[in-house]
């Protein structure tokens, strides 16, 4: 199943690993989501996950990216018209209508109505069924 995984399930995952988010990565990690990304998005990760205020070990966010970025499925898509109310978010929809792809947030405001944009807990309930 692919999927785009939103910067803010990441951060979720690694603050709590009891949390569902943290289900969605160890669901990447299992190779049961392959996780679409492009350059922009891994560039956030990069950049938000490094971030001093989280605290977490920089080779955990290296380790977790380079397996994210190699593993998963590197696109380069077309713009799309606006579809986000955050200009940051476009790019995670762009690569998740591009590949067809689940785009798994904990943020669905910023986001259209769009059946391929989901919650952690839509996710996690469709990957049951």
């Amino acid at each position: 199943m692919l999927a785009v995984i939103d910067t803010n399930v990441l951060v979720s995952a690694l603050l709590s690993r009891d949390g569902e988010p943290a289900k969605i990565l160890s669901l990447v990690l299992n190779g049961l989501l392959n996780p679409c990304h492009d350059h922009r998005i891994l560039a956030e990760y990069h950049n938000v996950l490094k971030r001093p205020k989280f605290g977490f070990p920089a080779w955990a966010v290296t380790d977790l990216l380079e397996f994210i970025a190699e593993s998963g499925l590197s696109v380069t898509p077309p713009p799309l018209p606006k579809a986000s109310t955050d200009e940051a978010d476009q790019k995670f929809y762009e690569v998740a209508r591009h590949c067809r792809a689940w785009l798994i947030t904990g943020n669905l405001k910023h986001f259209p109505a769009d059946e391929l944009v989901m919650t952690v807990r839509e996710a996690l309930a469709r990957m049951k069924t």
